[in-house]
């Protein structure tokens, strides 16, 4: 029994690995993505086009702009002036942003009252978004320097805030994105490898001789997936080794329990595509058929984007993905270190995809094969 499932193994090793094509999907692609997603997927915005028109021109009214142009989130590359101009570079898309200073500024400013204008470009509402809040951040904390002043000088008491960020004390989009890429390299890479494997075998000629052969489905299921698990859980070693020395992300949680939760995903992900091998006739179909699901379950992983900001109907749509739960629990290991008291109903989910798609998966195949 044992041998028979050993020999299967091998023989699946071997044939996966004679074409050496087959070493960078496997190995390098996965690296190559998340250096790709880590650096392109982000929410990080630098370099910030800014003009300025500064009415008041006095000190106080200087030393602001000069925040701005100190700041490395913005290139402060226009002094306007008049407003007029605003319009001509937005349109050129040459600006994101425009920050007025109206006159009496400073004047305004000594007596407790003043406020001044952003005009942002509106295209993309998240990079306008995220740039006011830049803007407020650097204003607030200029507002908190002159209060600071005002207080030495006067013996004036104020409260002012002091916040501190746990988990992610820099605020680096990549600590948070390369976890959920880490998510999908695994999703894909196991999918597609198991997905291809029967249709391989149909296309090689060889498929014929495993049916008519003394071997059990069961023996047949295992000799194939259990390589793809293997391939898989490397592919996590190396991508976790990835995201720590590119993008430094923190591991903080127990590698053990990471491996643990992994090893129940790819138990879905592997029925899931020997399920698709199953049903194409070519690896091309195969491929098509997996990246067909992959991308929904992206989409609703909740990876790129909040669940909680979906409709409500999609919210509970993603309660049938795999991925989300996934992604959860990678995130809470790795940036919080939580454990199995915290993560446990990510896990039992993934225990529950895990058991059901591979059920259903041997029944297709046993079907399949008969």
């Amino acid at each position: 029994m044992f041998r028979t499932v050993r020999h299967i193994i091998r023989k699946e090793f071997i044939q996966t690995f004679r074409d050496r094509r087959m070493l960078f999907p496997i190995f390098v692609a996965p690296v190559v993505q998340l250096i790709l997603f880590g650096y392109a997927v982000t929410t990080d915005i630098k370099h910030i086009s800014l003009a300025v028109l500064d009415y008041d021109r006095t000190h106080e009214s200087r030393h602001l702009v000069s925040s701005f142009s100190q700041s490395e989130s913005f290139n402060l590359d226009f002094y306007l002036k008049s407003f007029q101009e605003i319009d001509g570079l937005l349109d050129k898309e040459k600006i994101k942003a425009a920050v007025v200073i109206p006159r009496k500024f400073e004047k305004n400013l000594k007596k407790g009252e003043t406020s001044l204008q952003v005009i942002l470009d509106g295209t993309d509402a998240n990079s306008a978004t995220i740039i006011m809040s830049y803007i407020s951040q650097l204003i607030a904390k200029h507002s908190e320097n002159i209060l600071t002043e005002i207080r030495d000088s006067r013996g004036v008491g104020v409260v002012l805030s002091q916040p501190r960020v746990w988990y992610n004390p820099n605020l680096k989009s990549s600590v948070y994105m390369v976890p959920g890429v880490i998510c999908l390299i695994l999703l894909i890479t196991t999918l597609l490898l198991t997905s291809m494997a029967l249709t391989k075998e149909r296309e090689m000629g060889t498929l014929e001789q495993l049916i008519v052969s003394p071997i059990k489905p069961w023996e047949l299921i295992i000799g194939k997936t259990i390589p793809f698990v293997l391939i898989g859980l490397c592919d996590v070693v190396i991508i976790i080794s990835a995201g720590k020395l590119i993008f430094d992300v923190p591991i903080r949680g127990s590698l053990l329990f990471l491996f643990g939760v992994a090893l129940l995903f790819v138990l879905t992900t592997l029925s899931l595509g020997l399920f698709i091998s199953t049903i194409s006739r070519t690896q091309q179909q195969a491929m098509m058929t997996a990246f067909f699901l992959a991308m929904p379950a992206m989409l609703l992983s909740g990876i790129f984007s909040p669940i909680e900001n979906m409709p409500k109907i999609i919210q509970y749509i993603t309660l049938f993905n795999p991925l989300r739960y996934f992604s959860t629990a990678v995130r809470g290991i790795l940036l919080k270190g939580n454990d199995i008291t915290i993560l446990w109903p990510q896990v039992l989910a993934l225990f529950i995809f895990g058991i059901t798609a591979s059920v259903f998966s041997a029944l297709r195949f046993r079907k399949y094969l008969e």
